[in-house]
């Protein structure tokens, strides 16, 4: 393949892509083989959440105050925390290495602390 032609296959691509919007943060690839020279377009970015969102719209208490609650109550590690309707359930281990879960009330209040 000579000088000539690569250069203008450079600057075909750089024509095709001028187009396309610069702000996404993946780049294309140039495929070379048997049938030619072929441009592969970006893989999408999916974007994924650290968290899920929560099910219900928050009033109330916190996610960390109804931790720390659950901590005055016995709790030494934490292992899930779920807000609900009524409230948020704290579960995990406690001092004595049992299982632990702690129900709190939207408002705070204590509704039930179960022990395995």
């Amino acid at each position: 393949m000579s000088r000539i032609s690569v250069v203008a296959i450079l600057s075909a691509l750089s024509i095709i892509t001028a187009p396309w919007p610069a702000t996404t943060a993946t780049a294309q690839t140039i495929e070379l083989g048997p049938n030619g020279l072929r441009v592969n377009p970006p893989e999408p970015f999916i974007e994924v959440p650290d968290r899920p969102r929560p099910r219900y719209e928050r009033e109330g208490i916190s996610e960390g105050e109804a931790v720390r609650i659950a901590r005055r109550e016995g709790l030494e590690r934490v292992e899930r925390v779920r807000q609900g309707r009524r409230g948020w359930v704290v579960a995990g281990i406690d001092v004595d290495g049992d299982d632990i879960r702690v129900i709190i009330s939207n408002s705070g209040d204590v509704i039930d602390v179960q022990r395995e």
